[in-house]
Formats: C-alpha cells, sequence, structure tokens
C-alpha cells in the first residue's frame, strides 16, 4: 500500500510503503520515492509486465510518469504526460485507450478536466467536452481509482463543500468515446462520510478498490484534525 507521508524538515509531501500478509494488519516499511517538490496521491499500476506511479506532482508543473525498476522499493522518472500542473490525477483504461482524471487551474476543486491517449507514454489530448465539470468543488476533485468492472466506469470524486474532502460520492460514466461523456450520480453514493468521532471525524477523501478473493477490498483514509494537513489515517475494509 502507498500512501503520502509529510517530511517534517521540508514539509514536503513523499511516498511510502506499508505492507501486509493478509491485507488486513499492516506495517510501514519505508519511503520509496522522493523529490525536491511536494508529492502526494500515488497512483500505482500495472501495464505490459512493468509497475507504473503517477503521484500527484502539481509543485513540478506537470503530470509524471515513474516507473518500477525494483517493484515496490525502487522507482524512477519515466516521462512527462501532460505539460500541467493537474491535482490528483486518476489514469485508467478502457475500450483500448487510456483516460485520465484531474483537477486543473484555474478553478481547483471545482473543475474536473478529462484526457485521453492511444498509448500510455502519450500523446495525451484534452477531451472536446472538458472540464467535464465546471464550477462545482462537490463533485469534481478525484477520490482515487476509477473503476472499470463489467464494461462500465466508475468515478469517485471528493466533496468538498463546505470543507475540503468531507465525503466521497461516485458516479457511474455511461458514455466514454473521444467525442462524448456522460455521467450519473450512482444509488450508493456517498460511499464514504466523516464520523461523528474517531479516526475518521475531520473527513474521508479517498477510496481505492480492488478485487480480493472473489469480493472486494478498499483502501480508504480519513483524518482526525480540523486541518487537512493535521493527523490521519488510512485503514483497509472489506
Amino acid at each position: 500500500m502507498f500512501f503520502e507521508v509529510i517530511n517534517g524538515n521540508s514539509r514536503k509531501g513523499e511516498i511510502a510503503l506499508a505492507t501486509s500478509s493478509d491485507g488486513i494488519s499492516w506495517g510501514y516499511d519505508r519511503i520509496v520515492l522522493s523529490e525536491p517538490f511536494h508529492l502526494s496521491y500515488p497512483y500505482v499500476f500495472a501495464h505490459d509486465g512493468n509497475y507504473y506511479m503517477i503521484p500527484e506532482t502539481r509543485q513540478a508543473g506537470s503530470v509524471r510518469l515513474y516507473k518500477a525498476t525494483l517493484f515496490p522499493h525502487e522507482w524512477r522518472y519515466h516521462s512527462t504526460l501532460i505539460d500541467l500542473d493537474g491535482t490528483d490525477p486518476s489514469i485508467f483504461c478502457y475500450q483500448d485507450r487510456w483516460w485520465m482524471f484531474l483537477c486543473a487551474p484555474p478553478a481547483g476543486n471545482a473543475s474536473l478536466k478529462l484526457y485521453n491517449a492511444d498509448e500510455l507514454a502519450g500523446p495525451w489530448v484534452e477531451h472536446p467536452n472538458s472540464p467535464i465539470v465546471r464550477s462545482d468543488p462537490s463533485i469534481a476533485r478525484p477520490a482515487g481509482r476509477a473503476i472499470v468492472h463489467d464494461g462500465s466506469v466508475i468515478r469517485y470524486a471528493q466533496d468538498c463543500c463546505p470543507d475540503y474532502g468531507l465525503r466521497v460520492r461516485a458516479f457511474e460514466v455511461s458514455q466514454l468515446t473521444p467525442s462524448a461523456y456522460r455521467e450519473t450520480e450512482s444509488r450508493f453514493s456517498p460511499v464514504l462520510n466523516r464520523a461523528a468521532s474517531g479516526w475518521n471525524r475531520g473527513g474521508m477523501h479517498h477510496v481505492d478498490l480492488h478485487p480480493f478473493h472473489g469480493s472486494w477490498i478498499a483502501c480508504v483514509d480519513g483524518w482526525y484534525s480540523s486541518s487537512r494537513h493535521g493527523p490521519r489515517s488510512r485503514g483497509v475494509r472489506r
């Protein structure tokens, strides 16, 4: 499990690793990726026998792709996918094309852009309907891995109203082509909410689902401080 850790000296995010033998009990391993700029939102995926990571690298002014040289501990910069300081880039493959959701200036959390490419390395082009969310911080910012299951796509979004990352909402994508996009909110949405007390009383803004022995397992996060930079907790839920 890859996650963001704040370096106490630099106050910049770095990517760390936790490991587990059963998917339930986890132990901290080490920092696996650090840069002179802030890193967060480690989006790890496999492709053609290799492992890749797209962390948020908006302080570098671009969306950067990293490749594992020795998975899961060693990573190196591979290429720049988009010259844009995008927030929470979320990539997935659907109908033999690559797609990416990300928030981008000037609207920040209120605007969601969509890009696509024939190949992982690009070139990446913006969808003609992008931004697909405009001026709505309650549904724009990505909240984890987009799920492709049984021929359909589920997009997860942070609800940042009235505060950053209070809950996670789910949207079912009903049309996704190089020329068209359509989605509706799932009847199961929201899928995560902050609690009245406890480890996630500050909010929950990330879910990462994976098939697990015929069912599903999810990594989720939450925090229990009034500040988004305060104490956080990450856990695994079935």
